[in-house]
């Protein structure tokens, strides 16, 4: 399956395959009045609108019955300023074009994720983040952004313009209006030196601190049922160049990564006591490399296995417990769980709703393969992470509402404020908004 969400009769589903929804009509409007009218005839018609991107989400952040609006025409780059070195995109631009067409020009974002199959607009405004010491959050990167409001008026916004509306609308949930361009800073582009390598947990957790300070980017996975961990520290470099090559390329990442990891899958999900057994196989097949490449072939891989994942941002400093806990939760509990566990790391920033707003975080993503059963998993999971004052990811799996976000959020008050300020008559609500944001 590729991996934008595909609708069949009228019918979305997004890429987790977890949501399904029967918006009452579509739009694909080719330019930002179009998309304005489009927000203007909705609520004449009494009917809620949603924009919706590649469906990477596996919250219901996206669904309507009402309009849907669907960005595949509002993409391309707007505008390059190479003295103020920013590059201005339209919202329904996929990662992966934007990141092809600066390396084209000369530049990069300075941190990306790990996949780029979303479009700009739907990664920023769920709060997508890499892993980073001084850089994690696409989001944090966001210059200016503009959007369309619920009266059908285009609102500009950066530190100067409309700071207020700044401050939430990089990661607003699609709260706040339709955006329809942001602003990235860039810069030259440059090499990433990459080093992955197998280690054991608890060499990693005593060291992590270590590892974090003395790398730009580093991020591990962890393995369930085993003490193994695969490690990646990525570093800025002079070079030369060194990508992977073809061949082992091909085994590393489409046949180990994807091709023999989506058959491990398939064998586990049919006997689940097997998994254990696989775990070791999988946590050991990896063997140490080294490459060194342009940003995004180093930061992205291809994902060609499906899966379910839940994410939360736990403070930095919770890290080592959290992991603790969530192995002996794993190690006690009779569950099988086949999918490796991701830790990255990202900076504090000034961002409203961001999972690392005003806190230095740490990462933990869980995941199970499409088609197993993951709610006692992520129940027991969520409820380590939750006890740290984890914040979950907007668009993963999970099952706060607005008064957990309103103790574990300093600003969220603030978010929900300027809300009832843009948006009064909730155009832009669905039943995921209300949960998480309160009427």
């Amino acid at each position: 399956m590729s991996s934008t969400a595909s609708g069949k009769s009228g019918t979305w589903r997004n890429w987790g395959g977890n949501v399904t929804v029967r918006p009452a009509r579509e739009v694909t409007p080719a330019s930002v009045d179009e998309l304005a009218a489009a927000v203007r005839q909705a609520a004449e018609d009494g009917l809620k609108v949603k924009a919706v991107g590649s469906g990477h989400s596996f919250t219901a952040i996206a669904a309507t019955d009402g309009v849907s609006i669907r960005p595949q025409l509002l993409t391309g780059i707007r505008n390059i300023d190479r003295k103020a070195m920013t590059v201005t995109v339209e919202a329904g631009t996929p990662l992966k074009r934007l990141n092809i067409a600066l390396a084209r020009e000369g530049l990069s974002l300075t941190n990306m994720g790990d996949i780029m199959e979303q479009t700009v607009s739907g990664a920023t405004s769920t709060g997508t983040h890499g892993t980073g010491r001084e850089s994690a959050s696409l989001a944090a990167q966001i210059t200016a952004l503009e959007l369309v409001t619920a009266d059908g008026s285009v609102l500009t916004c950066s530190e100067k313009e409309n700071p207020e509306v700044f401050a939430a609308a990089r990661v607003g949930l699609g709260a706040l209006g339709i955006v329809t361009a942001i602003t990235f800073a860039v810069e030259p582009v440059f090499l990433l030196a990459a080093r992955e390598e197998p280690m054991p947990l608890d060499r990693v957790l005593a060291e992590f601190d270590q590892l974090r300070t003395e790398n730009e980017h580093f991020e591990f996975y962890w393995f369930p049922h085993t003490d193994n961990t695969n490690t990646k520290r990525n570093n800025r470099s002079a070079g030369p160049p060194q990508p992977v090559g073809q061949l082992a390329g091909w085994f590393e990442d489409e046949f180990l990564s994807n091709g023999v990891f989506h058959a491990a899958q398939l064998v586990g999900r049919a006997v689940p006591g097997a998994v254990p057994t696989i775990a070791r196989i999988s946590s050991t097949a990896l063997s140490s490399r080294t490459y060194t490449d342009i940003p995004y072939k180093v930061f992205t891989s291809p994902r060609r296995v499906p899966f379910v994942e839940m994410e939360y941002a736990v403070p930095r400093e919770a890290l080592v417990d959290t992991l603790r806990e969530l192995k002996a939760m794993v190690d006690r509990s009779g569950l099988r769980i086949n999918f490796p566990v991701e830790v990255r790391t990202a900076p504090a920033d000034d961002i409203a709703l961001s999972t690392a707003s005003a806190r230095d975080s740490a990462y933990v993503a869980v995941h199970m393969f499409r088609g197993t059963p993951y709610q006692a998993y992520f129940t027991a999971a969520e409820r380590i992470f939750t006890a740290h004052e984890g914040r979950p990811h907007w668009g993963k799996v999970h099952t706060r509402d607005a008064d957990y976000f309103a103790e574990v959020y300093p600003r969220f008050g603030e978010f929900t404020a300027l809300r009832d300020r843009l948006d009064p008559n909730r155009l832009f609500q669905n039943d995921y908004l209300r949960r998480v944001l309160g009427q």
